[in-house]
């Protein structure tokens, strides 16, 4: 029978292919770099330069409910039907995805204005990607839009989660930001005309941040809130994010255990140094009187020291170096000053060619006085000079981030403190087992752990409220030496910033077993090195998967 409609195929239905996990890969990384544009041009993305992050409260949420999503994404793939690297990657992903969804019950962006403050306007010019215009056009959006960022500020934070010492060192940071915005930013420029635009919109940023600092200062007084991170979320960071197979409380051991043992080892380097019977304590006391006579010429030791541990590293095989790398040795930008005052390592873009790394020296605020800049070059003695160029440039970060380019896309951006710190801690210990250093730097080197000893123990009491602020000071100036400055501030960077203090000496003691099963294994050391830096900053476990490392019982 003949309808009079025209005959319609039968239609059947095409089940869409199976998604492929590269595919997967490459859409999270734009969804990261397209959510962090500060991030996107520190990787060297120059696409977002004239952009700040949403830190609304919708932006926040937005992130987190995404966190979810991608998540629940990865987790759908079968990891046994991966590639051996895919697997790899695989597992970084849902790593730190899951920490991030497991903290964000925490919401820092309620509790501190750290992640409120920064513009990233240096950092376009150390990287010094695009023509000065190009570069100068984006710093001023920027500076131009701080504002609008701080205002989400001042909506966001609440007093009841917010912790006083928090705000009050953000504040400080805050009125540090009024000065580089006002007098310094104008100087990233050479270009007259580029001076003249930074410098109009460094002033529009300068007003905003003493709004800011304002609105802190009244802020501040009426906080009732913890940094106290509690001891179920350490323990999340510690095996979701890490993969540690250990807790809080065992790590606080571990950090007593190899507290003793260092102390120990120290008194007996300390004796051959002072040739008698004088504890370590003492004897550091007179070495960190030792120092340069003023902090430019504490930049300089820094520079000698560098370029020794460079050559030592190359010499003695030890690893095998980037061509074309260099470790800028400068003062620590205005912005930071108040925050920071221990040496730290800026490193070039990850999506680019440069290998043009930054040590910033720590250096006082402008206007400070003389018991800060006595503080900091004690801090800074000669002895303990090598040990911190080991450290920041060689072979620790710098060395570890110019050969880490060669990791596959992912891993460049997902990225362990446990490993970027313990790895840098590491490297301290093998110069020094190498032969790098003099007695004096040897117990430099030894103090240096002792302090990341120290640290685990501080900041797991800190984290669980056992250890008030101003007995974690105590701790740190009475038991490990620190002057009282830098112990203040270094214990305020703790409450700050949850679990990181902790990273170095777990990661840097994770690695020390992953080598010792590698030699034993027959491996060579410069191998071992190589291979572990080329695979990225993977949570140490994951890096030791990646290369292979034979496993044995500990």
């Amino acid at each position: 029978m003949r309808t009079g409609l025209p005959s319609v195929p039968i239609l059947r239905a095409v089940q869409p292919a199976p998604e492929t996990f590269g595919h997967a890969v490459g859409e999270l990384i734009a969804r990261e770099l397209e959510e962090s544009p500060r991030m996107a041009s520190v990787l060297g993305c120059d696409e977002f330069d004239h952009r700040l992050d949403d830190l609304s409260a919708a932006g926040f949420e937005r992130r987190r409910s995404g966190d979810r999503r991608w998540l629940d994404r990865f987790e759908g793939f079968d990891a046994d039907a991966l590639d051996p690297e895919e697997q790899i990657d695989h597992a970084l992903v849902i790593a730190t995805l899951g920490q991030r969804l497991a903290l964000a019950d925490w919401q820092e962006w309620k509790r501190s204005p750290e992640g409120y403050l920064e513009t990233g306007v240096t950092e376009l010019f150390l990287q010094g990607l695009r023509p000065e215009d190009e570069l100068t056009a984006a710093a001023v959006d920027r500076l131009e839009g701080i504002g609008a960022v701080l205002d989400e500020a001042e909506k966001n934070l609440d007093p009841t989660l917010a912790d006083r010492l928090i705000v009050e060192r953000s504040l400080g940071e805050c009125t540090a930001n009024i000065g580089f915005a006002r007098d310094e930013v104008a100087r990233l420029a050479t270009d007259p005309a580029n001076q003249d635009r930074l410098a109009a919109a460094g002033e529009v940023a300068a007003r905003a941040y003493e709004r800011c600092a304002a609105f802190l200062g009244r802020l501040a007084p009426g906080c009732t809130g913890t940094y106290v991170l509690g001891e179920e979320r350490y323990n999340e960071v510690l095996r979701k994010g890490e993969l540690l197979d250990t807790d809080l409380r065992a790590l606080k051991r571990q950090g007593w255990d190899e507290f003793h043992r260092v102390a120990g080892e120290m008194d007996q380097v300390a004796s051959l140094i002072a040739g008698g019977s004088d504890g370590w304590p003492a004897v550091v006391h007179r070495l960190q009187q030792v120092h340069a006579s003023t902090i430019d010429g504490m930049r300089a030791e820094y520079e000698v020291a560098c370029r020794d541990a460079r050559k030592f590293m190359t010499d003695h095989g030890l690893v095998t170096n980037p061509p074309d790398e260099h470790c800028h040795v400068v003062p620590a930008p205005a912005a930071v000053r108040a925050t920071l005052a221990v040496a730290c390592y800026v490193s070039p873009p990850m999506f680019r060619p440069s290998k043009d790394g930054y040590f910033f020296v720590p250096y006082p605020v402008d206007g400070g006085d003389a018991d800060e800049v006595a503080g900091l070059l004690e801090s800074n003695a000669a002895y303990a000079i090598p040990t911190t160029a080991v450290h920041e440039a060689y072979p620790g970060h710098h060395w570890h981030l110019m050969t880490m380019k060669e990791a596959r896309p992912v891993r460049r951006i997902f990225t362990s403190t446990y490993f970027v710190e313990g790895w840098a801690l590491y490297t301290e210990g093998m110069m020094r087992d190498a032969g790098f250093f003099s007695p004096e730097g040897g117990l430099g080197q030894l103090e240096a752990r002792l302090l990341r000893a120290a640290r685990i123990v501080v900041d797991t009491s800190l984290h669980t409220g056992e250890m008030s602020f101003d007995e974690a000071v105590a701790f740190m100036h009475e038991k490990v030496a620190v002057p009282l400055p830098t112990a203040r501030s270094e214990v305020a960077r703790y409450c700050a910033w949850p679990t990181q203090a902790s990273a170095y000496l777990t990661g840097a003691m994770a690695i020390e077993r992953a080598r010792d099963d590698w030699l034993a294994a027959g491996g060579s050391l410069q191998v071992f090195h190589d291979s572990l830096a080329r695979s990225g900053a993977l949570p140490v476990p994951l890096a030791v998967r990646a290369i292979g490392v034979p496993s044995s019982p500990h």
